[in-house]
């Protein structure tokens, strides 16, 4: 038996009626973000590309400890609003960033 890591990805996509400057704002700024998503309120980017895209680590605070990595990407659409698509994706085990932040 194989393991997929494409399988335990969640993925949601929202269009918006905000311009994705603001959107931005609301996902990378902690005060805004803490609003909506306490968990990430003091979360410090793993990897970004402005206003385009930008990661997180989270790691639950009871064992087994699981880390998992949410990202965020923007692109404007049609309407003058933003499509935000969101993957929530488990950490591998060996990822080397995870000895780096220990």
């Amino acid at each position: 038996m194989t393991h997929d890591p494409e399988a335990e990805r969640l993925v949601l996509e929202y269009e918006l009626d905000a311009p994705p400057a603001k959107v931005w704002r609301a996902i990378t700024q902690p005060p805004l973000r803490a609003q909506w998503l306490p968990a990430l309120a003091e979360a410090r980017p793993v990897a970004s590309r402005e206003g385009q895209e930008v990661a997180y680590r989270m790691r639950d605070e009871d064992p087994p400890f699981i880390e998992s990595e949410v990202r965020f990407s923007l692109r404007p659409n049609a309407r003058g609003g933003t499509t935000l698509t969101i993957v929530h994706a488990p950490v591998a085990a060996n990822d080397a960033t995870l000895m780096l932040a220990a």
